[in-house]
């Protein structure tokens, strides 16, 4: 496992390949392509469910209808829960380019919002503090635009090469955020298939379809039961 994550410290940064956060050209196509890759269309009354995420949530290697959006989008329809996903996942996305993006993502209401970044800050070294306000504000600035909304963080880890100090707090922070702002917490998104290489392609990175899989798993334990509650408050 951690042999793998300092391989993906070199290989993940190669895979950045739209240097998104730098325009608002380029965060204006990742949202379109996040509408284009939800269900349902502008006339959907469901409520939105936001991935704003790096490669891992925009499908790198297996296409956004395979990745694990896509597959949380598919177990909330068997729950019968009146939802839907829109992927803004977006590869090579930083802590401070999602940050950029948030006010366009955040232009239709949503019910929910799926964190899933910190893991390029990680991979390049960025520093924990700088992630950390990043992640902080986007929270803030999600609460203030849409205080009912639900949070949900996807917890990462940093490569064991940058130190055990910086992996500490990187790890850390996704915790201590998730109690600041009342957010549920994914502990690990990649867990069970991070440095399993039946689960990752052939980069040693990205999970494959099967991966995929693994990764909604982890996070519906999280995120299911808060669209549960929401529709149960609903009814009552």
């Amino acid at each position: 496992m951690l042999l793998a994550l300092a391989v993906a410290a070199t290989a993940c940064d190669r895979a950045d390949t739209r240097n998104a956060p730098d325009g608002v050209e380029e965060a204006a196509t990742a949202t379109d392509s996040a509408t284009a890759t939800s269900t349902g269309n502008a006339r959907d009354t469901r409520g939105v469910v936001l991935f704003l995420g790096t490669s891992l949530t925009a499908g790198f290697g297996v296409g956004a209808d395979n990745a694990w959006p896509a597959i949380i989008q598919q177990a909330i329809d068997s729950a019968g829960l009146p939802f839907r996903v829109v992927n803004a996942g977006l590869s090579g996305e930083t802590s401070a380019g999602g940050l950029r993006r948030l006010d366009w993502s955040l232009q239709q209401p949503i019910e929910a919002l799926v964190l899933e970044l910190g893991a390029n800050d990680g991979l390049r070294g960025l520093p924990v503090a700088d992630m950390r306000a990043n992640l902080d504000s986007i929270l803030t600035r999600t609460h203030r635009r849409y205080p009912d909304a639900a949070l949900v963080i996807a917890g990462m880890q940093a490569p064991p090469n940058l130190g055990a100090r910086y992996t500490s707090a990187f790890t850390s922070t996704f915790r201590e955020l998730a109690e600041k702002h009342d957010a549920a917490l994914v502990p690990f998104l990649l867990e069970g298939v991070g440095g399993r290489p039946g689960m990752n392609q052939e980069d040693g990175i990205h999970p494959t379809a099967a991966g995929h899989e693994i990764l909604a798993a982890n996070a519906w334990r999280v995120l299911g039961p808060r669209l549960e509650a929401r529709v149960a408050g609903r009814v009552r």
